[in-house]
């Protein structure tokens, strides 16, 4: 039996607010130096163990994109419709709202927290980066990121893939590896619902450069879908 429309739409939502709940959570909780905060280590893994668990908990039902970039790159390689992705992109960034909105509920519960000072985990440049990286060095990062990541995703899930049963893994992994790296640079982004939503609760500056957040996944993702098909898949 097909799976519905509701269902996969559903599964996005819920998978991406999972995402931005766990994934910028570990930063703005535990994400502090020292004794009590699990560091920049702590904050990769977050990311990539939200998408190894949500992979194995609805990728049989959507997919688990949980990323516009994937759901656009996917139409591009010709996996997807378009209209089956345009529902699935809505269900995504009303998840990264909902998620960002849950951690500014539970984060407000500490009185020293400040939404202006603290954040929900958004990402930026320049001033906003957290080394303070220009916006050309945040664009490359994050074309070349979600490029890195959508390949893995591709190869991961191609028919081909003997493997194909630890795609899950895969794939989280490599989330956690473009973390490990980009975190300093943008706050990692590859993924314009994980910054949507955290940015428009913060506002200001973080709302003003969610563009960049938007634009360069897209691009990057659109790049590794035309490099995958008429590259390294075509026969």
């Amino acid at each position: 039996m097909e799976t519905s429309k509701f269902s996969k739409f559903s599964a996005e939502l819920l998978g991406t607010m999972v995402l931005v709940l766990m994934g910028c959570g570990s930063a703005v909780i535990a994400g502090a130096n020292g004794t009590t905060g699990v560091g920049l280590l702590g904050i990769s893994f977050a990311f990539g163990l939200s998408v190894v668990a949500m992979a194995y908990a609805i990728g049989h039902i959507s997919g688990c994109h949980i990323n516009p970039a994937i759901s656009i790159a996917m139409v591009i390689a010709g996996r997807m419709k378009a209209g089956e992705a345009a529902y699935y992109i809505v269900a995504q960034i009303l998840g990264g709202i909902i998620g960002a909105g849950v951690l500014l509920m539970i984060a407000s519960g500490k009185p020293e927290y400040s939404l202006a000072v603290n954040g929900l985990g958004q990402n930026g440049f320049d001033a906003l980066s957290p080394q303070h990286y220009s916006l050309h060095a945040g664009l490359i990062a994050e074309v070349i990121f979600t490029f890195i990541f959508l390949l893995v995703i591709f190869g991961a899930t191609s028919t081909k893939n003997i493997n194909g049963g630890f795609a899950g893994l895969a794939i989280g992994l490599s989330l956690v590896l473009i973390h490990i790296v980009g975190i300093p640079v943008t706050g990692v982004s590859v993924n314009p619902a994980r910054s949507i939503g955290p940015a428009l609760l913060v506002g200001g500056e973080a709302l003003g450069q969610v563009w960049a957040f938007i634009i360069a996944p897209l691009v990057g993702a659109a790049l590794s879908a035309v490099v995958w098909k008429y590259l390294l898949e075509k026969n």
